[in-house]
């Protein structure tokens, strides 16, 4: 299990505030697929995440989930609700088993004195803020096509590790859709399956798919990649 000291918020502590912290947390077990806590619950403990992965998601009014972030140990969750003492803006579940810390805010509160951790703290909320900005950013301005080919881009290995359904997911895409993304990339030659996995054969088909935001614009780049491949 994570030690204290390996969590960014709580690294640069005095290792006597470790051992005070350590004896303040209540270790709680968690098995795959459990809730943490619900969109909407309040509580007074930051969630220190000690072992396993878990993600954050929100629910629509129809009931399909918008996948925010996932999330492996060491980590912190829950920062900002706990510290503006406001309900949980997402639902919390375990993608793995795993253990969580829950640490009372009120012990919490007697560190803030303590520049490291104030530091701590801030860096904590404010990658926070860069991760929701990002996510915007991609929910908003970029096309599907343009979401599966930016993940293929910046993180080829989770085709390797997760299921269609998992990466639809966290995409926020239907299955459906996905796959249709995955045949159209197949069939333009930008992408092929191999044993091991998922290969890219045509990463600058990719990058114009994400800069121009469609598919379409990408047909004279692939079409002259196929013709240099002599791939019928």
């Amino acid at each position: 299990m994570i030690n204290l000291s390996d969590i960014p918020m709580f690294s640069d502590l005095d290792r006597k505030f470790h051992k005070e912290l350590k004896e303040s947390i209540h270790l709680k077990k968690f098995k795959k697929n459990s809730i943490v806590f619900y969109e909407g619950d309040e509580s007074d403990y930051l969630y220190v995440l000690l072992e396993g992965s878990v993600k954050l998601y929100k629910t629509s009014p129809k009931g399909s989930q918008i996948q925010i972030k996932r999330m492996s140990s060491p980590n912190t969750i829950g920062e900002y609700a706990c510290f503006e003492k406001i309900p949980f803006p997402v639902t919390c579940e375990f993608i793995t088993d795993g253990i969580i810390g829950l640490l009372h805010f009120n012990n919490v509160y007697k560190y803030l004195n303590n520049k490291e951790f104030s530091l701590g703290l801030i860096k904590s909320l404010t990658s926070k803020v860069v991760m929701l900005f990002s996510i915007l950013h991609k929910e908003t301005i970029l096309s599907s096509e343009a979401k599966v080919a930016d993940l293929m881009l910046n993180n080829i290995s989770i085709f390797k590790r997760l299921k269609n359904n998992e990466i639809a997911g966290i995409l926020n895409l239907t299955p459906e859709t996905f796959s249709r993304i995955i045949t159209k990339f197949k069939r333009e030659y930008i992408i092929k399956m191999e044993r091991e996995g998922l290969k890219i054969l045509n990463r600058e088909a990719l990058k114009i798919i994400v800069e121009t935001n469609t598919v379409k614009n990408c047909t004279n780049c692939i079409a002259n990649f196929k013709t240099k491949s002599a791939i019928n």
